[in-house]
């Protein structure tokens, strides 16, 4: 890539000859001209590569540490260009259209994804990218169907992929995966267990043996259906018919009174920024960046990036691979700061709601709640005291085989 960026802006090739050649070198680091393909002919003479706006500075600087600089070949565009810029201008512009669509033709410019509804585009696009479909890649050296496949192993909500490559435009096919239907475990015998304290006011019992009715107070973790089922046996028999297992279900409502809690310090570190600012621009061509202008060098700790990115588009919404980024560091210092307690109680309560809502589940709902606000020692702390009406039946299974019974015994005499 630097070889092209050379090759763009051009290069002149100087011999340097002097009693100390080195300090030639010593010098050009110094007042910031670059150079490179450094050759030491010998002790007194070297040969090296500077670009070529750096060219009229070369001899200045030999002469001042006694050294001879002489240029030797110079190479590059803007010296090619140079030789046709009177009679074969157009030729030439010519000659490049021709030579950019028959290279940039075999590159991909734009990505195209369709059939996609769950999975995120941007998802899609980084696998590819990954697996080397990124705009700029060689097109004919694309595997395309060894691709398709990495993709869709690391993609599990893909059920199918297929990328075809038009010329300069990669479309990009997918199918989803069918949702899953959810298979209830029959043979596995489960007791529906309280999830949550309080007082039953609906039991809806599909399956099993309930142990409560509607009206009693239950506590957590206690059997609402049993799985273990009594048999009932015939009038006047003589032995118990014993218990058969089965997968108890059931929705189970109640009234229940959660406490949530949550704490925030009232003071917080902020950015107060300095005022100092550096801008940085870079073109992006091919997926490759190249920065002409501003500083690279600064370091990320106490500084924000911000980037703004131009893409440049053709008549008709086409976008090109061609786009200009602008880069703003901006210096900054953290300092504490004071929160105001009435916005971040607010803050608070709103997370605790939503707490809640996320406890009580799509069918169940709060019924009433009430906020309490403390502050000690620069903590706030919002407490969250709430009736709710919600399912609080969760199933639990135990070893055992549905439809597995228990031997009969003899009724107890009387």
């Amino acid at each position: 890539m630097q070889a092209i960026i050379n090759f763009l802006r051009g290069s002149v090739l100087f011999t340097v000859t002097g009693a100390f050649p080195e300090r030639f070198l010593n010098l050009c680091a110094q007042r910031g001209v670059g150079f490179w393909d450094l050759e030491w002919l010998d002790e007194h003479s070297l040969r090296l590569r500077v670009a070529r706006g750096d060219a009229k500075r070369v001899g200045e600087l030999a002469e001042k540490v006694m050294c001879e600089a002489s240029a030797q070949r110079r190479a590059g565009i803007p010296f090619f260009l140079a030789g046709f810029r009177r009679r074969y201008a157009l030729l030439l512009g010519l000659a490049l259209s021709v030579a950019a669509v028959c290279v940039l033709s075999r590159f991909i410019l734009t990505i195209e994804v369709s059939g996609n509804e769950k999975v995120p585009t941007a998802a899609i696009l980084t696998e590819l990218s990954r697996q080397g479909v990124r705009v700029g890649a060689y097109g004919p050296g694309l595997d395309v169907r060894r691709i398709s496949q990495e993709a869709l192993i690391r993609l599990e909500d893909l059920a199918w992929m297929s990328v075809n490559l038009h010329g300069t435009r990669a479309e990009v096919l997918v199918r989803e995966k069918l949702p899953t239907p959810e298979l209830r475990d029959e043979t596995t015998p489960a007791h529906v267990i309280s999830a949550a304290t309080g007082i039953i006011t609906h039991m809806e019992v599909l399956e099993g043996q309930p142990s409560f009715q509607e009206g009693d107070t239950v506590l957590e973790g206690e059997v609402l259906i049993s799985g273990v089922v009594d048999l009932k046996e015939p009038k006047y028999a003589t032995v118990d018919a014993g218990q058969r297992l089965v997968h108890a279900r059931g929705n189970i409502y109640a009234r229940t009174w959660r406490t949530l809690e949550a704490e925030i310090p009232l003071e917080a570190k902020v950015k107060a920024y300095t005022g100092e600012k550096e801008t940085g621009w870079s073109l992006i061509l091919l997926g490759h960046s190249v920065n002409f202008f501003g500083k690279t060098g600064i370091p990320m700790d106490g500084y924000d990036k911000i980037s703004t990115t131009r893409v440049f588009t053709l008549p008709g919404g086409r976008v090109m691979p061609l786009a200009l980024r602008k880069t703003e560091y901006r210096a900054y210092e953290t300092v504490p700061a004071a929160l105001d307690p009435d916005a971040v109680q607010a803050m608070l309560e709103e997370q605790l709601a939503d707490r809640l809502e996320k406890l009580v589940g799509e069918d169940g709902e709060v019924v009433q709640v009430s906020f309490a606000a403390r502050e000690a020692e620069g903590i706030l702390t919002v407490t969250a005291k709430a009736e709710c009406r919600e399912q609080i039946g969760r199933e639990v299974t135990f070893e055992g085989t549905v439809g597995e019974t228990t031997p009969a015994q003899p009724l107890p005499a009387g």
